[in-house]
């Protein structure tokens, strides 16, 4: 796992790669310019797909006894994690812009603001449209020739967004949720990371785990990969600061 490749020694910092990578000009809008993630996704990425490769490079070992070399790098897994972004570029020559919230083709589909605060909206079809339409009190947005299919939305998107903010700006952000969640709407608020533990938490999905035992249990992220037969196991709480010390030493001495 490198930052650029085998021969490539230029240092891998994840910041570096989302600049590098041209993830940072497809975040953020006009008015912000480039935003960086809120973590640092292209390590994560990376570390996704080296699993990945580990476990065909094991699989091929297992049919045919043939050990294998498993490389990834932080840039390649950038651009692919940018998926449909560099695939624009690749296949049809078009290079992304920022759009900061907002979706390329379809609309609504983003934060929109209400009363209070805001709420995120995604009508990924016409169907929807049309249904978020009548509960925003105007059907006739479903009929209008500048409204009425998604790719002429995304042409006229400056004509509607007025008339959704109005339209949003009757009530607060729970009213919207509990009212489109009744019609089957896609939305949802923008939760912190701890109402979004805790909204896992309520669905059933033990997103924390006690790491541990006796005296010294630590809470940590559940690994979100359920296995039936096989499930990970969490009896061992992380090291603390010099408890592999001697260990290490040891595996250092058997290489020399």
């Amino acid at each position: 796992m490198t930052g650029f490749g085998r021969g490539n020694p230029q240092p891998g910092y994840d910041l570096l790669i989302q600049g590098l990578s041209g993830f940072m000009s497809v975040t953020g809008s006009e008015e912000s310019g480039p935003v960086k993630a809120g973590v640092a996704v292209v390590d994560v990425i990376t570390g996704l797909h080296t699993a990945v490769g580990i476990l065909g490079a094991l699989n091929h070992r297992k049919d045919t006894g043939i050990g294998q070399l498993v490389e990834t790098n932080l840039l390649s897994s950038a651009l692919s994690g940018l998926a449909n972004q560099t695939s624009a570029y690749v296949a049809g020559g078009v290079t992304p812009q920022a759009m900061g919230n907002k979706h390329p083709s379809l609309y609504p589909y983003q934060p929109m603001p209400t009363a209070e605060g805001q709420i995120i909206i995604a009508c990924g079809n016409d169907k929807q449209f049309a249904r978020l339409a009548e509960v925003l009190g105007h059907p006739e947005w479903a009929t209008d020739e500048r409204f009425a299919n998604f790719a002429d939305r995304n042409v006229n998107r400056d004509d509607l967004e007025p008339e959704l903010i109005a339209a949003l700006s009757e009530k607060t952000n729970q009213e919207w949720f509990d009212i489109l969640t009744e019609a089957g709407l896609p939305c949802a608020p923008i939760n912190s990371i701890a109402q979004g533990v805790d909204l896992a938490s309520s669905l059933g999905l033990e997103p924390v785990a006690e790491a541990g035992q006796g005296d010294r249990v630590i809470p940590t992220v559940r690994n979100p990969i359920r296995l039936s037969e096989t499930p990970p196991s969490y009896e061992l709480a992380p090291p603390t600061l010099g408890d592999a010390t001697e260990a290490v030493k040891a595996w250092l001495r058997a290489a020399e």
